[in-house]
């Protein structure tokens, strides 16, 4: 935050931090663009300079690292024993004995990698995790909260400060037994407008008197009557004078004549207190006046190729960079690098064109995939580009694919070859590492009758499978198969019976990936040498790939002529207790199991734990039964 401004909020936060006695948990609760992580970043800061920051955890949507709930508790962890010697004495011995820990229930990551160790750590510390809402969570509660409130009366010298939307699972969990009384609230969007129009006035003052002493603007740009029009349009929300600040500084047009650009639209006049859309109406027009200046000639042509690459950076799953852009979408890396450029005050983008460029603010693409918001034709992404990217995922990896691409020996185990999965990242490239790895993320989101898109799919499964599972056994992802094959398989649910051959081909697919999970994972030319040998012979993929089972071993005798009723055979076992109960979800995505007080939920075609839930009372209340309700929310 620039000096002087969100003062209140700022020493709120402060005093909280500072108190002996203040409740654990901070929550700043804000609309998108009001400046939540802006607030974080100068707490983060804050605390540091007092020597009292213990570790911080900025989520975002659109990169990989940063939305899963998973890598939060081991990311602070790290951070933690980098700063305190007597935590990281505690935490060595505890991944000695357990290195698996991380890849543990999110209840178990707090218990053994932060609550554990900060045990012998006498400090005072705060943990800053900001934008909570960013990470992937599905739960009605959301399940970081719901393990906070259990776990954080533990450690009574840890202060957590959190920043979020206020979306829908984040309040149940703020509003929840657990940290409804162990947690203060601040509303961001309701602070009183005139004190953030005044913040908002100081930003553009600073910025743009900063800008125009750069670049050696006329004398009294921007005028006083500018500024206070910039404020207006603002309308209380810090992303718009971000944005507009950035619009202005392009390096090859004079700052007055963008800023004109701005002026030339009508201001938008948002009342204090409105809500629901309109309350983005001034943001919305920001935006429009952005892609319309970049892009002002109504040309078809030129309008399909924006919508391709602006939509590779709004609809993508992970981040791509521009180089990796122009190779999904077929398009010449000199022409997209240039048309990123020209909106680049909306965009992350870096010089280096290998580096991941994305939105500079998640209110962007939620304009784009709005028709509500996004009026402009031109620049809306419709729904139907998630087709255009899964066919241009199955493209490249049926231009890209083959077998052994990586040059393993025969039987080798993937462990043999040292940085396997560098070298796969790096053979492969950025497009076709996500084509591999989200191309199902597209499909699911697709229209199930684009005759293409079914065409495409049959073609990958009968023709690239194998090819496919060998590059994901290389970077080590093999549960990602699993998934895309499983949410195909429901996709395709919803498709009239004359594909139902699409449907059984996928679902033998599964079968066989479930099967042969373990020497999938171990070894990529096993695919070939020990699973495909001893798929049953009447199945669908021995039937497909018949010329692809390795010659220099066979299965003589003793094959099975179908798939039996056992799907997989897994040992579930528990470190604290035996397990006495378990269960399917309805829908048979998850399979839950008791054990002591502890209900353990892992997906059912991987097996990794989703989430632990602790119940109170003796180990002997919970041995009877489990069930999981009809609707498959409730145990």
């Amino acid at each position: 935050c620039l000096k002087g401004t969100r003062e209140s909020v700022l020493k709120a936060i402060e005093r909280w931090a500072r108190g002996l006695d203040t409740s654990p948990v901070f929550w700043l609760n804000g609309l998108a663009g009001t400046g939540k992580s802006a607030i974080a970043q100068t707490v983060a800061e804050q605390v540091l300079a007092d020597g009292r920051l213990g570790a911080s955890f900025f989520c975002s949507r659109g990169v990989e690292d940063r939305n899963d709930l998973h890598l939060i508790f081991p990311t602070l962890a790290f951070q933690l024993a980098q700063k305190y010697p007597a935590f990281r004495s505690s935490l060595i011995p505890l991944l000695r004995s357990n290195a698996d820990v991380v890849h543990e229930s999110l209840l178990s990551q707090m218990q053994r990698l932060i609550v554990e160790p900060l045990l012998s750590e006498k400090v005072p510390t705060v943990i800053v995790i900001d934008a909570l809402d960013e990470c992937k969570d599905e739960d009605p509660e959301s399940a970081i909260l719901l393990i906070l409130g259990q776990l954080v009366s533990k450690i009574p010298k840890v202060k957590f400060f959190i920043t979020s939307r206020p979306e829908t699972h984040i309040m149940s969990g703020f509003r929840g037994p657990l940290l409804k009384n162990a947690a203060d609230v601040f509303i961001l969007h309701q602070v009183e407008r005139s004190t953030v129009d005044n913040d908002i006035r100081l930003f553009f003052k600073h910025e743009l008197s900063k800008l125009a002493h750069q670049r050696r603007t006329s004398r009294g740009w921007p005028t006083d009557d500018q500024v206070d029009s910039l404020c207006r349009r603002a309308a209380g929300f810090f992303v718009y004078a971000v944005a507009t600040v950035k619009f202005l500084q392009h390096r090859f047009r004079r700052p007055s004549d963008r800023l004109e650009v701005i002026m030339a639209s009508p201001e938008i006049t948002v009342h204090e207190g409105q809500t629901g859309l309109k309350v983005y109406n001034s943001l919305d027009s920001l935006y429009a006046s952005i892609l319309s200046a970049a892009f002002p000639q109504d040309n078809a042509d030129d309008d399909v190729l924006v919508r391709s690459v602006l939509g590779a950076v709004v609809l993508v799953t992970n981040p791509l960079s521009p180089s990796a852009i122009s190779d999904l979408i077929d398009a010449e890396c000199d022409v997209v690098v240039p048309l990123l450029e020209s909106v680049q005050s909306l965009l992350v983008l870096d010089e280096d064109i290998d580096q991941p460029t994305r939105p500079f603010h998640k209110s962007f693409p939620d304009f784009m995939t709005d028709p509500s918001r996004c009026s402009d034709q031109r620049f809306y992404i419709f729904p139907d580009l998630h087709a255009e990217l899964v066919l241009r995922c199955f493209g490249l990896m049926d231009r890209s694919l083959e077998k052994n691409m990586f040059s393993i020996p025969d039987y080798s185990l993937n462990s043999d070859m040292e940085g396997l999965r560098s070298l796969g990242e790096t053979t492969l490239g950025g497009a076709l590492v996500y084509a591999c790895r989200s191309w199902y993320n597209h499909l699911v989101t697709t229209e199930h009758l684009v005759p293409d898109v079914l065409s495409a799919l049959r073609r990958f499964l009968e023709e690239n499978l194998l090819f496919w599972l060998e590059v994901l056994s290389v970077l080590g992802v093999v549960g990602d198969a699993a998934r895309a094959l499983t949410a195909t398989m429901q996709w395709l649910n919803e498709v009239p019976e004359d594909f139902q051959p699409l449907f059984e081909t996928t679902k033998d697919c599964l079968r066989f990936v479930t099967e042969f999970f373990e020497v999938i994972s171990e070894s990529s030319p096993h695919i070939y040498h020990s699973a495909l040998p001893l798929a049953p012979a009447s199945s669908i993929i021995r039937k497909l790939y018949t010329q692809q089972i390795s010659s220099v071993a066979r299965v003589v005798t003793g094959i099975s002529t179908s798939w039996d009723w056992c799907t997989a055979i897994a040992e579930i076992k528990s470190d604290t207790a035996p397990t006495f109960n378990a269960t399917w979800s309805p829908c048979g995505q998850f399979v839950a199991t008791s054990s002591g007080r502890d209900i353990e939920v892992r997906d059912s075609s991987t097996l990794e734990m989703s989430y632990v839930l602790e119940l109170p009372g003796s180990e002997e209340s919970y041995q009877d039964a489990l069930a999981f309700s009809p609707n498959g929310r409730l145990m």
